[in-house]
């Protein structure tokens, strides 16, 4: 991937790795330009996640509109909790994800435990297509968020593998969320045939590249519809330790001021676990998505 400079001062620089890249010479506390936009976009499309380091001054204001150069934002999940009913009121569309308590109350999700790897909310019919995440606090150590590239998970995979997944469809399980925390209205079940979520095709095409995905979503309770469990148990393994092997992954070590912006169509992610007595808060907005378009329909 080539470095991208243009005279506005805007800098694009690829990780190196699989996916991602830095972004500089933007201050997102302040108004796009329709130049500045078209730049991050392709550098988006081009490189999957994007860092923008040293975004100190940013309020929750400028996160949102700045998510929203890439289109509608969802709702805050309703079983996510929140910064209390003041700071839900005035800004649904920011989950705050933390592991601080205050007055015995947790003010954000997803606490200090690992998150494994997963895309998020593949569970509805309509995921969205990326998220934007800002560093508040950050722990000492601990915490880091590593991205998988799922087209070059899919351009490696055996032609075996290509063939039999090709018309292949999935439930993602809706009733956990990353860390393991069971949501509110369900019940765990222990057989994938009885999962309950939305069913995606395991091969995707992203609308705006064109190119193909592996689609997982989330191996907890996943299932492959019309095979035998013990086939859609066996293949789901095989898939994923193809899918999260290193050759795919870039890490985000985070510092504060960090924002991050993934596209979750075409990538995984994780979360190391961290020391529950230090402190870690961010704020995310996901993207509006779309229905999900299989391989096959393409």
């Amino acid at each position: 991937m080539q470095v991208i400079e243009q005279k506005n001062a805007v800098h694009v620089q690829p990780s190196g790795a699989a996916l991602g890249a830095d972004v500089a010479g933007i201050d997102l506390s302040q108004d796009l330009s329709e130049t500045e936009q078209e730049i991050i976009k392709q550098a988006w499309a081009d490189n999957l996640v994007l860092r923008f380091r040293r975004q100190p001054k940013l309020e929750v204001e400028d996160l949102v509109r700045f998510s929203r150069y890439f289109g509608d934002l969802d709702k805050a999940p309703p079983a996510s909790t929140q910064m209390g009913e003041d700071f839900t009121w005035q800004h649904p569309e920011i989950t705050v994800i933390s592991n601080v308590v205050a007055n015995g109350n947790p003010i954000g999700d997803l606490g200090s435990s690992e998150a494994v790897w997963h895309s998020d909310m593949t569970y509805n019919p309509k995921p969205p297509k990326g998220s934007a995440l800002y560093a508040i606090e950050i722990p000492p150590a601990g915490g880091n968020t590593q991205f998988a590239n799922m087209y070059l998970a899919y351009e490696t995979l055996p032609d075996r593998l290509k063939s039999r997944v090709a018309d292949l469809r999935c439930v993602h399980d809706a009733s956990r969320n990353s860390a393991g925390g069971l949501r509110k209205g369900y019940v765990d079940n222990t057989d994938p045939r009885e999962t309950v979520g939305a069913t995606h095709p395991m091969v995707r095409v992203h609308p705006v590249t064109g190119k193909k995905c592996l689609f997982l979503g989330r191996r907890r309770k996943a299932y492959i519809v019309g095979l035998a469990l013990e086939d859609s148990e066996a293949l789901l393994n095989e898939l994923w330790q193809h899918a999260c092997q290193e050759s795919f992954v870039w890490t985000q070590e985070w510092q504060l001021g960090d924002l991050v912006l993934w596209d979750n169509r075409c990538t995984m992610h994780r979360r190391d676990a961290f020391d529950p007595n230090t402190r870690r808060l961010l704020y995310r907005t996901q993207i509006t998505g779309e229905e999900v378009l299989a391989a096959a329909e393409a």
